[in-house]
């Protein structure tokens, strides 16, 4: 990419588009165009072919998507399958029709099958059957991996799909009911600590192991991603490190110095029982994760209380 490349990131008030605007200005790049959701409804195809039409970015990077938690996934399961498939469809479709040679999409890890080898390769998709909780949304991820690679193999274009590990950060989503276990624990302890709480009530057994990977990390891999001039396939983005989430419940504890006992809800779902990340092919091009896992969550609780009243 050159720094004066016309650039559109998709999703950009979200916490992974947020992150890639603030890596592509951290590298120089100052032509970056963005829309709200006011501004271009990414469902609507009409508005976002004469958007992509008018614009004519030499670089797209896809990090729109509805997105959320266990919670937000096993209830909304409709809206999550359709609206991620339109604004796939309608940006992909676009982008294509107005010439975009080089776009990165964003994916999720739940792309993968529920009960695949650890730590998961690129090439274990489509492998088995999915984790319930997330399927319709995993679909509709996996759909657009398919959307990438088929106009590579049809047009010629150069679409690469980056899927990256469980995300945290600046911007993150703390909403109990709709945000991923990471938020929700940061948001639970800070929260069980200012009412002088003796327990912090975990969904699940605590046992499940995740990898999570700090949001500007993930950044960092995209733009390096779009940098090398890789012309397509597929990325497992992450650190190649998990813990359990009585472990990670523990870190968080200990960021927001709150000293009480971890009391599991064994009535709420666990979800996938591990789901890490091969890495392998991304660390072959040069790229590592940079951030521990502790720094990173003392990141994101310093970035919560920032939004926090009653910090």
């Amino acid at each position: 990419m050159q720094k004066n490349d016309k650039i559109y990131v998709a999703g950009h008030r979200g916490m992974v588009g947020s992150a890639i605007v603030r890596q592509l200005q951290r590298d120089g790049y100052s032509n970056i165009v963005t829309r709200t959701h006011n501004e271009l409804d990414l469902t609507n195809q009409q508005s976002v072919t004469e958007f992509l039409a008018s614009e004519k970015p030499d670089y797209v990077f896809m990090a729109a998507a509805k997105v959320g938690g266990i919670h937000a996934n096993n209830t909304y399961r409709a809206d999550f399958i359709y609206q991620n498939l339109l604004i796939e469809a309608n940006v992909i479709g676009a982008a294509h029709q107005a010439g975009v040679d080089r776009m990165l999409f964003l994916g999720s890890s739940c792309i993968y099958p529920r009960d695949c080898p650890q730590p998961i390769r690129e090439d274990y998709l489509l492998t088995g059957l999915l984790e319930n909780t997330n399927e319709p949304y995993a679909i509709a991820k996996i759909a657009g991996v398919k959307l990438c690679d088929s106009f590579n193999v049809q047009y010629g274009t150069r679409y690469v799909s980056a899927m990256p590990t469980n995300l945290y950060g600046p911007n993150d989503n703390y909403d109990l009911n709709k945000s991923h276990v990471l938020p929700a624990l940061i948001r639970k302890a800070h929260e069980a600590k200012m009412r002088g709480d003796t327990q912090l009530v975990v969904w699940g057994s605590g046992t499940p192991m995740r990898e999570f990977l700090y949001v500007d990390d993930m950044a960092d891999a995209c733009v390096y991603l779009m940098e090398k001039g890789i012309t397509g396939g597929l990325f497992n983005i992450g650190t190649g490190t998990d813990l359990t989430i009585r472990e990670l419940a523990e870190i968080v504890m200990d960021v927001v110095d709150f000293s009480g006992e971890i009391v599991f809800d064994r009535s709420k779902p666990d979800g996938t029982p591990r789901k890490l990340l091969n890495v392998d092919r991304i660390n072959k091009l040069g790229w590592k994760a940079k951030t521990s896992l502790r720094d990173g969550i003392a990141k994101a609780y310093a970035d919560f209380r920032s939004r926090s009243v009653d910090s």
